[in-house]
Order: structure tokens, then C-alpha cells, then sequence
């Protein structure tokens, strides 16, 4: 839920007069504007900031910065706004750097495989651009994200089996830290020994510690053959035994989702599909074209053995991209399955041996509580996703929803997993971090405090 945090009135208001001063038309106090860059995607309240400003610049975040640090005014970075755990929420008020215009691809190093980006790039413009070199970022979300939110985040999504999360991906990047000072973590080098890896603490550190205004990004290059299947299971423990036998077998798989019967039902409806209404997962493997269909077939052999249907698939790429839009568009098609009812998302990961036993327990949970939530995962990784459709103002069956959100995250963690795999921890989350981490959360704490004395970055996130 949203957390409330002291307001520094004195200091937000002089900062927001020399801000208006500084950026003219890119600063922006309507209350639509404002809404729009609070959190939006959910259920948690949305808790807009003061002012909003578009920076164009790392100079331009520079600026914000060093006078909100003078004022002690909260700053909260924003990309797209499609985090869902409450990341954008200003709770205690104070300035939005809206970077969605920091949006250049600056340099594309195609013989490194790598290329350096400003935080606004989102993830469909980046792939647009590289399509034409034989190149493309595998990291999927779902969402048309930022890179820089992405980055903020640990996102990852349905190609994190194969080519892992952003903390693979990201060699290096520009922060801008709360006393205004702009550092590089590292160079585009592979690899290095250099250090504290500051790179990685600030991939998930959901702009707590600095904002990002660079990033150095590791490209894959296209492969020759791709090839999408979906294959029915009577039941979700079938679908799940099925993945844990093909990640033990080492079929390198791209992508493997699982739909539960709800969700294949709400697909269908929302996309115009014709899928088996029972569990389903949904898969894309990549390489040559004899490999494709080499993982193809050991695939279907192995779904087969404990009650796999309707195995198909195919390398068209008009087919394989309706099946894969109708799986980013399941945040749609739950909410078209239940008019009126407002999504609470979350997801846990665990390790891929209790999938099947953590999958079944929340269907069962579920069906206890009498609640409505189709079950999506990038269960490749032992990630997946319930997305409960709450009815918000009956009182007993949001407390019903709260009950089974703080269930699972206890469940997930007591199962030696994480009560977010991809979503991040934000506000949604934080009651969950000490029982999974215990004593680490203190040196969170520690590391916030020492490079952020003032907690002026995004505060009331995390820790």
C-alpha cells in the first residue's frame, strides 16, 4: 500500500520557484500531469508529485538535483510509468524528473555487440533501430518500458530463461547522485575486476540511490530461425512438471510461459484466439533452423510423457507474433475477463524444483479465498504472476485479495524464493524484504544512508 512520509513544505515550495525559473514550459504543476507521473498501474494510491519537470539532459537532472539537495526536496525519476509496485509514488511529495525525452541512442558498437543509450529509449525503439544491423535487446517486460526504468527495476520478462535479466544486460551506466555529482560505473569492457560493482547496485535500486542518465547495453545478434509452440496440459502441475524437465534436459528454450485455464480464457476472448481452454504453456526457441526444430521435438517428447496436447508449432512470423502480443496483452485480457474490476498484479519467483508445488498451493489459495486472479509466468525461471480482479469497493473482497497477496510472498520466501522475481520491491513489497533478508536489509539501509544522508531519492521505496 501507499506509504505516507513528512512533507517538507518550506523546502518544496522554494525549490519549486527557482525550478519554474530554471525550465519554464518543462516544469508543470496541473494536477492531470501531476496524476499521470504518480502511480496509476494499480491498485495502490496514486500520490502525485508537486511539480513535474522533462529533462533533455543529464545537465538538466544536474540541475534538479543540486537544488532540490539545497532545499531537501524529494525527487522521483520516471520513464514510462508502467512499474507495479507504487516505484513513481511521491510520498512525500516534491519534484518528477521526467526523462522520457532523454530518449537518443547514442552510439550503436555493432562489432561488440553493445550500444549506449539515454534512460528514455524504450525497448520496442531500440529494437527498431538495431533490426537492421542483425542485432536486438532481449529483454521483454511486456510493457514498451524505458531502458532507464528497466535498469531502475531488475526488469526482465518472457526471454530472461535464455538471455537472463537487466543486471546481465547492462555493462555500465551514468547516475546522477543526490549531491549532483555524475558518475560512470565502468567502461563498455566485458568484463572487469575493477572494484565495487556499482553498476549492479544500481540496477534494482529503483532510483534510491541516484538517477540514471546513460546507459552502455550488451546486444545479442539476431538469430537465423525462431520458432513459437503451445502445447495443453490437464492441469497446471503437468504444465509446470513439463518446464522443470525442460530446463533439466538443457533444451535451451528462449521463452516458456505458462497460462493458467483462466488466463487461456481471457486470451481467447480478448485476443480472438482459439486456444485449448486448459493450462498452457508457451514457448519460442531460437537458433539455426535445425536446432529449432531439434528443441522442438525433444519439447514435444517430453510434454507428451505426463499429458501434453495439442503440441504445435511454427516459425511464421505473422503466427508468432499474434500468439506473443496476445501474451503481452494479458494485463487487458484479465481486466476485459471481469469489467469493472481494478488488477492487483504481483508475482514471486522461486527455485524451478517447488514451481509446481508453489503454482498449485496459489491456485488452491485462490479457490479458499474465492477470488478471480489467471495465472501468467516466465516459469522458464520459476517467475510467475497472479493478477487478482478485485471489485474495490466491496470491502471483504479487497481485505480477501490483501490476504492472499501477503500469503504468497510468505509462501514464495519460506519456499527459499522472492517475494519479487521481476516486479521490484517499491511500496508494495517492503513489508516482505526483512523476512527474506534479514540482516542484509540493515546494510540496504547503511548504503542508502551513506550516499543519500538527506533521503531525498526517491524516499519511502525499498527500505
Amino acid at each position: 500500500m501507499a506509504t505516507e512520509l513528512m512533507r517538507n513544505e518550506a523546502g518544496i515550495a522554494t525549490a519549486l520557484g527557482i525550478l519554474k525559473q530554471q525550465f519554464g514550459e518543462r516544469f508543470q504543476t496541473g494536477a492531470s500531469v501531476r496524476e499521470q507521473h504518480g502511480h496509476t498501474t494499480t491498485w495502490i494510491e496514486n500520490q502525485p508529485p508537486d511539480a513535474v519537470i522533462f529533462a533533455r539532459s543529464t545537465d538538466d537532472v544536474t540541475t534538479v538535483v543540486k537544488v532540490c539537495a539545497t532545499h531537501k526536496v524529494p525527487i522521483i525519476a520516471f520513464g514510462t510509468g508502467t512499474s507495479l509496485e507504487g516505484h513513481v509514488n511521491a510520498a512525500a511529495g516534491g519534484v518528477s524528473i521526467d526523462v522520457s525525452q532523454m530518449n537518443q541512442i547514442l552510439a550503436v558498437h555493432s562489432e561488440d555487440l553493445d550500444c549506449v543509450v539515454q534512460p528514455g529509449v524504450t525497448r520496442k525503439q531500440l529494437n527498431e533501430h538495431l533490426r537492421d544491423q542483425g542485432l536486438f535487446f532481449p529483454i521483454d517486460p511486456g510493457a514498451n518500458a524505458s531502458l532507464g526504468g528497466m535498469a531502475a527495476t531488475r526488469a526482465s520478462g518472457t526471454n530472461a530463461v535464455r538471455y537472463g535479466t537487466m543486471k546481465d544486460c547492462v555493462l555500465s551506466l551514468k547516475a546522477v547522485l543526490p549531491d549532483g555529482r555524475v558518475i560512470r560505473t565502468g567502461q563498455r569492457a566485458r568484463k572487469s575486476s575493477a572494484g565495487y560493482d556499482l553498476t549492479r547496485l544500481f540496477i534494482g535500486s529503483e532510483g534510491t540511490l541516484g538517477i540514471i542518465t546513460e546507459l552502455t547495453i550488451r546486444l545479442q545478434g539476431i538469430p537465423e530461425a525462431m520458432a513459437s509452440a503451445t502445447c495443453s496440459f490437464p492441469n497446471v502441475e503437468a504444465a509446470c512438471n513439463t518446464v522443470i524437465s525442460t530446463i533439466q534436459m538443457g533444451v535451451p528454450v528462449a521463452r516458456i510461459e505458462l497460462l493458467d485455464e483462466a488466463q487461456v480464457r481471457a486470451c481467447n476472448a480478448y485476443s480472438k484466439l482459439e486456444l485449448q481452454e486448459t493450462p498452457l504453456l508457451l514457448l519460442e526457441f531460437h537458433g539455426s533452423k535445425a536446432s529449432v526444430a531439434e528443441q522442438a521435438e525433444i519439447f514435444g517428447e517430453i510434454a507428451a510423457d505426463v499429458g501434453g496436447t495439442n503440441f504445435a508449432w511454427t516459425a511464421s512470423p505473422e503466427e508468432r507474433t499474434k500468439l506473443w502480443q496476445a501474451r503481452h496483452d494479458v494485463y487487458w485480457a484479465a481486466r476485459a475477463y471481469r469489467p469493472g474490476a481494478s488488477v492487483v498484479a504481483t508475482d514471486v519467483c522461486v527455485p524451478i524444483s517447488r514451481l509446481a508445488e508453489c503454482v498449485s498451493a496459489a491456485t488452491s489459495k485462490m479457490a479458499e479465498l474465492d477470488l478471480i486472479a489467471p495465472i501468467v509466468g516466465h516459469v522458464g525461471d520459476g517467475n510467475f504472476h497472479t493478477s487478482i480482479l478485485v471489485m474495490k469497493d466491496d470491502a471483504d473482497e479487497v481485505a480477501r485479495a490483501e490476504t492472499f497477496v501477503g500469503w504468497l510472498n510468505e509462501t514464495a520466501i519460506g519456499m527459499e524464493g522472492t517475494c519479487t522475481g521481476e516486479h521490484g520491491v517499491g511500496q508494495g513489497k517492503r513489508a516482505y524484504l526483512q523476512a527474506e533478508l534479514g540482516d542484509a536489509t540493515d546494510v540496504m539501509v547503511a548504503i542508502k544512508a551513506a550516499i543519500d544522508p538527506d533521503n531525498i531519492m526517491n524516499p519511502g521505496k525499498i527500505v
